[in-house]
């Protein structure tokens, strides 16, 4: 999917900041496409940019409304229909990461009609897909993976692209998942593709291209998760990435949400990527880890980024607190 920008940023009445992250991280990573934010209440939670009236947003060219937040449950409450349905007659298309569809609104999807306006339910995907084939594809690659799910694969890949064309290597995220999509505008959820397909849905998001170094593709699950291990595997085999980031949150006591299976070692992490990679690129590569060291200081997490970079020979840092421009700097030899 291709989702027009730029974006007014859909907050509706809610009052904790967590569940405003997607509206956030749209606003940290692509702020030059956020026009406003809009707010059904003086209560709701701010992202601290100007406070937008649909009408507003559509005279300074907003073209898409996206709902930046999320609830227990993924649904979307009635209170915003009103609000929803007047942006679609004021010609808005509308994006959502809710795992409740847009498009089941009757209302919603016939105003869409008539207005000729689109309804992006990010979270779904229903076009047709083929399998993953593992032919080689011009340009180069790199997969973010990790120890378990939700340990920073999507920020780690956002500032590695940042950090490339800082570096003068011309680089493009490639989204997998609900929030990436949003903050990229395009790309294909892959926990809402067949399992079959999530290989070719790979291929789809990164074809071949030569008007451009590198593709960051965003990775999701982990290998090692019993729960998740099958996405990820097919986004390594899809991916075919020449580069591997490993991603791993420092003090994680268990796999998330499942406190009977301990988090994977990080050699056996190492090693079951990088094997399963080479399946599809027998040059695939670790370059670097990544690691949320919010659980400790920020001279602990120095120390323990030079600890591992002896340990295991690859560049080791903090995205967050130190930056990733040395292994970055690996990527220029690739």
């Amino acid at each position: 999917m291709q989702i027009p920008q730029p974006y007014l940023l859909f907050l509706g009445d809610v009052t904790d900041p967590l569940s405003a992250k997607t509206a956030k991280g749209i606003l940290q990573w692509r702020p030059k496409m956020c026009t406003g934010q809009l707010r059904l209440t003086q209560e709701t939670v701010s992202l601290g940019i100007t406070d937008l009236s649909l009408a507003e947003a559509r005279e300074r060219g907003a073209q898409t409304l996206v709902i930046g937040t999320a609830n227990a449950g993924g649904f979307i409450p009635q209170s915003w229909l009103a609000a929803l349905q007047e942006a679609i007659e004021l010609g808005f298309n509308i994006a959502s990461g809710m795992h409740q569809r847009l498009s089941g609104f009757p209302a919603l999807s016939n105003a869409a009609n008539i207005h000729g306006c689109q309804l992006y339910d990010v979270r779904h995907y229903d076009q047709p897909l083929i399998v993953g084939t593992g032919k080689p594809r011009q340009g180069k690659r790199l997969l973010t993976v990790g120890t378990d799910c939700s340990v920073g694969k999507m920020y780690t890949s956002l500032a590695l692209e940042k950090e490339m064309n800082r570096q003068g290597l011309k680089a493009q995220f490639r989204s997998t998942g609900q929030t990436g999509i949003l903050i990229s505008g395009t790309g294909i959820a892959v926990d809402a593709v067949v399992a079959d397909f999530i290989s070719g849905a790979a291929e789809a998001i990164s074809p071949d291209f030569t008007d451009h170094d590198w593709d960051i593709i965003e990775g999701q699950g982990s290998l090692l998760n019993p729960s998740f291990a099958g996405v990820s595997l097919g986004l390594l085999h899809g991916s075919q990435p020449d580069a591997l980031v490993l991603c791993h949150e420092v003090g994680r006591a268990h796999i998330r949400h499942l406190p009977h299976m301990s988090v994977p070692s990080i050699e056996s992490t190492l090693e079951a990527n990088c094997t399963a990679a080479k399946l599809t690129n027998p040059n695939a590569k670790f370059v670097g880890i990544c690691l949320n060291t919010s659980a400790i200081d920020e001279s602990d997490a120095l120390a323990l980024c030079r600890q591992w970079e002896l340990q295991y020979k690859l560049p080791v840092s903090d995205p967050v607190r130190f930056g990733v421009s040395t292994i970055v700097d690996k990527l220029h030899s690739i």
